[in-house]
């Protein structure tokens, strides 16, 4: 997964918090990472021994990516990057290999880099025994850099989107999951059995590591990238079926949509609709209603 530097030795990660988290808030820029949530758990239809539990909160906030369109990025002077600054971690060898079949059909009129990432140094570095891709010129090698005839952005979504394809189908796994976190956890029930929970919900700063505090902005909590037309549980209907699968999906589409619907009537059915009710645990981020 993507990392960035942890915090410098005697420096309290609670005390980084306290003081860029003061500086965000002063700004406007972001809210707090603590606030309300409404979190909703549900069997996973297709495996019994399987629970998800998931952040409504986040799923219906209208968060989007502002890349390119207010985009602060997480280093300062480099908004153009985005989150691409840092090079991607891989999940696995599936996930490095499958990625490397879609960059074989990258081009030099598509990618920027591609005579560097063809070259014997490669697309893929090591550091501390983990595996990534290559940083160039202080980003990831697939950031086409604004400017480049072929478009800006990263050369392996591009690519997706010229052959009809979803993003996450040639992207590593940590870049077309973000900003959506899903972790892992076995669970001890009264009864001696066990259960394994997913949870998916927000990959805020906290989701990076203490490093996340240091990031020079976030998108997940900046009221600058809450503005989209419809919520996240819709606009990233293929990355969460993807995570979840599509009969989990469905579940926890039809939970957002009930969350959503915040309309009563009377039992008879012939008054008219009481007014929308406030949304519980709405996302601080999000527009005014």
């Amino acid at each position: 997964m993507a990392k960035t530097k942890r915090a410098k030795p005697g420096t309290s990660v609670k005390k980084l918090k306290q003081l860029d988290g003061a500086r965000r808030r002063a700004a406007g820029d972001e809210v707090d990472l603590d606030h309300p949530r409404a979190w909703v758990e549900f069997p996973d239809p297709t495996d019994p021994e399987q629970v998800y539990r998931c952040d409504l909160t986040w799923l219906t906030s209208r968060w989007h990516c502002v890349f390119g369109q207010g985009c602060q990025g997480i280093q300062v002077g480099r908004a153009s990057d985005g989150c691409c600054t840092l090079g991607a971690h891989f999940s696995d060898e599936d996930d490095e290999r499958r990625v490397g079949e879609h960059m074989a059909r990258l081009t030099p009129e598509t990618w920027q880099f591609h005579a560097e990432g063809t070259s014997a140094d490669g697309w893929v570095e090591e550091e501390d025994g983990e595996r990534r891709t290559r940083r160039l010129d202080g980003a990831c090698v697939f950031l086409n850099r604004p400017g480049f005839a072929g478009g800006e952005g990263c050369a392996l979504h591009t690519l997706a989107l010229r052959e009809g394809r979803e993003p996450l189908e040639t992207k590593p796994d940590v870049c077309w999951q973000l900003p959506v976190r899903r972790t892992y956890d076995w669970v001890d029930r009264p009864d001696g059995e066990q259960v394994l929970v997913v949870s998916i919900g927000e990959y805020d700063r906290r989701g990076w590591g203490p490093g996340g505090h240091d990031l020079h902005w976030w998108c997940t909590g900046a009221p600058a990238a809450h503005g989209a037309a419809e919520p996240v549980y819709v606009t990233y209907r293929p990355e969460l079926t993807e995570m979840m699968g599509k009969e989990a999906y469905g579940v926890l589409a039809s939970l957002c949509e009930t969350r959503l619907a915040a309309l009563t009537a009377t039992g008879s059915g012939r008054r008219p609709l009481l007014p929308l009710l406030p949304l519980l645990a709405p996302h601080p981020a999000d527009p005014a209603p």
